[in-house]
Order: structure tokens, then C-alpha cells, then sequence
């Protein structure tokens, strides 16, 4: 079971911490605000009202004994720059933080900081992705930059078979399944010689820039 150490018990944080123990891992939250903790402490494994700003109160802790740390304190900036440091100091294998700015980005991953995420930032792009692609009917996110998207056939793809196409050669995604829209029959993994139909729905893998160029043809 992997052991995490939260830091920092606003939405974000307290978000991370409840859906890693949900999960099934080993959960230790830490936050100034003992209203925080109190909120928090019967979904994690243990809640800590502490200042991680202070080394020695993350030692006493135990947090080098954590697989992986989050730091998703505010918007101090100094506080998550120190905090981070500190960990890294220790030896925790991992530290992902949390970031407020493109700027606030910058310092944490100059100290170290093995990823750094931007929420608001990312949220946001992706929102604007989904809005402008008005014909995808669905969107998994897989990593920053790759996802799964479900879209209807190209108009010019119709009658074509995938290899006539080519659609991984000259688009650089894979259709890892079709849809009938007609009989809802789901094709996992078809061949190069599976021709497409106006009713299916493909399924594509690929970066989101060229999901995002498929969807739009």
C-alpha cells in the first residue's frame, strides 16, 4: 500500500487526500487550521494540525517515511517554496506541489519538485478545449497532453477503411475501438481493413492536439 503525505487542507488539498484513502492508501493530512483537520479527519488515515513550514515538525512526523508528497498549501508562495525544500532535504521519493502562477511553477521546480500542478490553469485549458470541440462527445484526460476521445466519423473517412485512411500515419492517433451508433455494437481494437461508417464513433487515442485536429475535420 503507498503511503502519501498531504500538506495543505483547503479544496484542493482536502480533495487529494479524501480520494487517495478512498482509494486505499495510507493517508497522513497536515494543516495549520485545526478547523481543517477536524473536517478531514475521519476520511484520511490521520489529520495533523501542524506548521510543515517548520523542518523539525515534518521530522517529528515521520513524512521521509512517505512514498509521495503533496503540497497544496495556499497561496504562499515562500511556505510551499520551503516546505518542498525540506522535503526533498529528507528524502521523500516524490513531491508533487501545487502551484498558484506561472511563476510560483517556476520556483518549485527549480528546488526540485518532481511535478509541479497548476489546477486552475489546467482546468481551464481543458474547459476550452471541450467547448470548441463541439463534435466530441467525450473527453478522458490520460496525462497532460494525452487522452481518449470519443468522435463521430470525418465526413471524408466515410467508406474508407482505416488503412486507406491512415489515420495513425498521417494523423498520429490510434482508433483503439468503433461504436454502431445504429446497434450500440462496440468494435475493441478493429484492423487496418474495418471500413467506417457515417453511424460509428470512433474512439482515438493520441495527443490531445491531434484528437483535437481528428475532431475537428
Amino acid at each position: 500500500m503507498k503511503s502519501y503525505v498531504v500538506i495543505g487542507l483547503g479544496r484542493f488539498g482536502a480533495a487529494v487526500a479524501t480520494e487517495l484513502c478512498a482509494l486505499g492508501s495510507e493517508v497522513l493530512a497536515i494543516d495549520e487550521d485545526q478547523g481543517h483537520v477536524q473536517a478531514i479527519s475521519d476520511r484520511v488515515t490521520h489529520a495533523v494540525a501542524a506548521d510543515a513550514r517548520d523542518p523539525a515538525v515534518l521530522k517529528t512526523l515521520g513524512v521521509k517515511d512517505f512514498d509521495c508528497a503533496v503540497v497544496a498549501v495556499g497561496g504562499d508562495i515562500g511556505g510551499s517554496a520551503l516546505i518542498t525544500l525540506s522535503l526533498k532535504e529528507m528524502g521523500v521519493p516524490e513531491v508533487v506541489c501545487k502551484a498558484q502562477s506561472h511563476v510560483h511553477r517556476r520556483v518549485l521546480e527549480k528546488i526540485g519538485a518532481d511535478r509541479v500542478v497548476f489546477p486552475e490553469h489546467e482546468m481551464g485549458v481543458k474547459l476550452a478545449q471541450g467547448l470548441t470541440r463541439s463534435n466530441v462527445l467525450n473527453f478522458i484526460e490520460l496525462s497532460e497532453s494525452y487522452g481518449i476521445v470519443e468522435a463521430p466519423v470525418p465526413r471524408s473517412w466515410q467508406g474508407k477503411t482505416l488503412q486507406e485512411a491512415n489515420v495513425r500515419g498521417r494523423y498520429r492517433v490510434n482508433v483503439i475501438a468503433v461504436r454502431d451508433n445504429a446497434s450500440g455494437e462496440m468494435r475493441v481494437s478493429p484492423g487496418g481493413d474495418y471500413i467506417m461508417r457515417s453511424t460509428d464513433t470512433l474512439v482515438l487515442l493520441g495527443e490531445d492536439k491531434d484528437t483535437g485536429a481528428v475532431s475537428d475535420l
